[in-house]
């Protein structure tokens, strides 16, 4: 969590949100930021597998299963399962086999790969 203070007005965003100052106004991932507005942290619990999963925003991604399609995530993913298409993360990746591509802008730990790797930070192969 961070505080930013703008004019004598503090604003608490948590790790991983943009804050941008325009015409006066402070924007939080290019929204007008409130007082009354809640800056929570946004995690995705997946009891199961599923077919695929597009989400534009959120801090964590988990699926207890394998996700048959693409993994597409503004954030972390952790599947405890395989992964039968690409995965594209904002964050970190975990997870079994992947049989697409990986594009992660964080570390990726992950059995085997079948296509092209694009990462931020490690890969790690378990």
């Amino acid at each position: 969590m961070n505080d930013i203070t703008v004019n004598g007005k503090s604003v608490s965003v948590p790790d991983g949100h943009s804050v941008c100052i325009m015409n006066g106004e402070v924007l939080v991932d290019g929204r007008r930021y409130t007082e009354n507005e809640s800056l929570k942290q946004i995690n995705i619990t997946i009891e199961g597998g599923c077919e695929s999963l597009q989400v534009d925003h959120c801090d964590r991604v988990e699926v207890k299963g394998d996700v048959r399609g693409s993994l597409n995530t503004g954030g972390s993913v952790t599947v405890h399962g395989n992964v039968g298409n690409d995965v594209d993360a904002g964050g970190s990746v975990t997870c079994g086999n992947v049989s697409g591509n990986v594009d992660a802008k964080g570390s990726v730990t992950c059995g085997n790969i079948s296509g092209d790797v694009d990462v931020g930070g490690s890969v790690f192969h378990t």
